[in-house]
């Protein structure tokens, strides 16, 4: 079986999934404990982890006036950090801040120049059943670096080992580019890829019920869908099988969204890794429709991924995983 990647270690022609800094942003919740092992199970070897902490005035239980109990929640927090980063089992930075949680952490990431941001999917005064919670989605909409979304429900075992990762891919050169890094995790947990496209029907415009030959052309366009996605996934499946990778290429029909989200349960998904943007590719949103609707609720640990700009992608030595998966604006081959 593969050993896991762990910082400071590193085999001949394996590519770190990042260059930069890893925030691993903690409260004072016992769920706080999930997300430094999920950390270190994504980043691969070499790559800065730094606990932050933000203790919040406006939501803390006293008032920053007294500053005796303000000073005993500041230790609180210390204490918490120094037993995470013990727990580790190896060096791992910890920052302790004062100021508004989502503003403070995306400040931190870009003075640090990190390309990502772990974040609990609900913290400390919000309820566990909460899919996503203000303070997470408050960094989602400003800070522009990857993503790892850890729900209260995610192992916390150390370390983390996951066993199946799900790829939703819309036949997109950007969608396509995250490949590389669900190769790299795959390969350090002995896990399963499961590479996943859904053909949607398309949208006609209606007035009053559909004739016979509106539903003809729809069945004709989503079976042309299926035939070219079904060449296009057993390409990608034979690049990925290279690795000796067990992986799974998957042609379904419906909406995209539902589809996603049965196939995550049904299957034990442990670990979603996708595109912040896939085919629309818009400018004006930070995350497409379907990464968007997922992170607000998947019941699994999920990385999005930022795309980075093409021409510092391009400066870059290129490692063997990387040059068989289409940079965002390129076409396959």
């Amino acid at each position: 079986m593969t050993a896991l990647y762990s910082p400071g270690r590193k085999g001949p022609g394996e590519p770190s999934f990042l260059d930069g800094a890893v925030a691993v942003c903690i409260d004072q919740s016992e769920r706080s404990g999930n997300l430094l092992p999920h950390a270190l199970a994504v980043t691969g070897p070499g790559v800065p982890a730094t606990l932050v902490h933000v203790l919040d005035a406006g939501r803390a239980k006293t008032r920053r006036a007294d500053p005796i109990e303000w000073e005993l929640l500041r230790r609180e927090a210390r204490e918490t950090l120094e037993r995470l980063a013990d727990a580790a089992g190896q060096n791992i930075d910890a920052d302790l801040i004062e100021g508004r949680a989502a503003e403070q952490i995306c400040r931190w990431a870009r003075d640090h120049a990190a390309e990502l941001v772990v974040l609990g999917t609900c913290g400390d005064d919000e309820p566990s059943t909460s899919h996503l919670g203000k303070t997470a989605r408050d960094v989602i909409d400003s800070a522009s670096v990857s993503i790892l979304l850890v729900p209260p429900t995610a192992s916390g075992t150390v370390p983390v080992r996951y066993h199946r990762i799900l790829v939703p891919l819309d036949g997109s050169s950007a969608a396509e580019s995250v490949i590389p890094h669900a190769i790299r995790i795959a390969e350090a947990h002995d896990a399963a890829l499961l590479l996943v496209h859904v053909a949607s029907s398309p949208e006609l415009t209606e007035i009053g019920p559909a004739e016979a030959e509106d539903i003809e052309l729809c069945e004709r366009l989503v079976g042309r869908n299926e035939r070219v996605a079904r060449l296009y996934m057993d390409r990608l499946k034979a690049r990925v099988a290279q690795h000796g990778i067990d992986v799974q290429a998957l042609v379904l029909r419906g909406d995209v969204r539902s589809q996603l989200i049965q196939i995550i349960t049904r299957d034990d998904v442990d670990l979603v890794v996708l595109s912040s943007k896939g085919r629309s590719n818009r400018n004006d949103v930070p995350y497409g429709s379907v990464t968007s609707y997922l992170m607000t609720r998947v019941a699994a640990p999920i990385l999005v991924v930022r795309a980075r700009p093409v021409l510092a992608m391009q400066r870059r030595p290129v490692a063997s995983h990387y040059a068989e998966a289409r940079l965002p604006s390129r076409a396959i081959s």
